[in-house]
């Protein structure tokens, strides 16, 4: 009887072990793919920019204008394609912010535009776009848009492919020589401030863009507020 109850407890007990258990869930866990967060953050430090997230792996302070700003770990694409990105926008938008202003006369007491009633005539800058699309302006200024983006876009494949060692958004333009003769340093702080401008005039652009949308269309791009000190509807639309 006491042999018979101690075997009954024994199965019971058995019933209850963690160990094939564990060493299944452990095969199991070894078995699985490598998490692609482990290969886009450093673990042992933190971001500079912000240090409540770990560091992107690939931000390492060797890129111009790395200040370790990346909540979205963007930078675990190749960083040659996103740093391209990147200029290739601020540039888009120091000319767009410059290019808004300027049809809208904020740099003198004329307009700059193209002559030809179908370009003086535009009220401002915010409403140029949808004439212009309408009278083909923009779409001819797509086209060539496109068809430059369609001949650069062979180099970053081959950057890509590890064919050339071309730096992002060097296009060899320097027409002023601004760095012919400069040391790296120097090249680097000359980089650091198209960045920072570039950075800034994307901003920029996103501000007057929405002063604009909410009725501030005429320079200095001031919206107008009623007495309830929200937006005037009638303004806008």
């Amino acid at each position: 009887m006491k042999l018979a109850l101690a075997a009954a407890l024994a199965g019971s007990a058995a019933a209850f072990a963690p160990a094939q258990q564990g060493s299944a869930m452990k095969s199991s866990l070894d078995a699985m793919p490598d998490r692609m967060w482990d290969k886009m953050v450093d673990k042992t430090e933190r971001s500079k920019a912000m240090p409540f997230l770990p560091r992107p792996i690939n931000l390492d302070g060797s890129y111009v204008g790395d200040v370790g700003f990346d909540p979205f770990y963007l930078s675990s694409i190749p960083k040659n394609f996103m740093r391209e990105a990147e200029l290739k926008h601020g540039r888009v938008a120091m000319l767009a912010w410059t290019g808004w202003l300027a049809t809208d006369g904020a740099f003198g007491p004329v307009p700059l535009r193209f002559p030809g009633s179908i370009y003086q005539d535009v009220s401002d800058s915010y409403h140029a776009h949808d004439i212009m699309v309408s009278q083909g302006s923009l779409g001819f200024m797509l086209f060539v848009v496109g068809f430059l983006e369609f001949c650069t876009s062979a180099v970053l494949v081959e950057v890509s492919k590890g064919e050339s060692d071309r730096e992002a958004g060097d296009f060899k333009l320097d027409p002023l020589q601004f760095l012919k003769g400069k040391s790296k340093d120097e090249v680097d702080v000359w980089k650091l401030k198209e960045l920072q401008n570039g950075r800034a005039a994307m901003m920029a652009f996103g501000g007057v863009a929405t002063q604009a949308a909410l009725g501030g269309t005429e320079f200095p791009y001031l919206v107008p507020y009623g007495d309830n000190g929200l937006p005037e509807i009638s303004a806008i639309w």
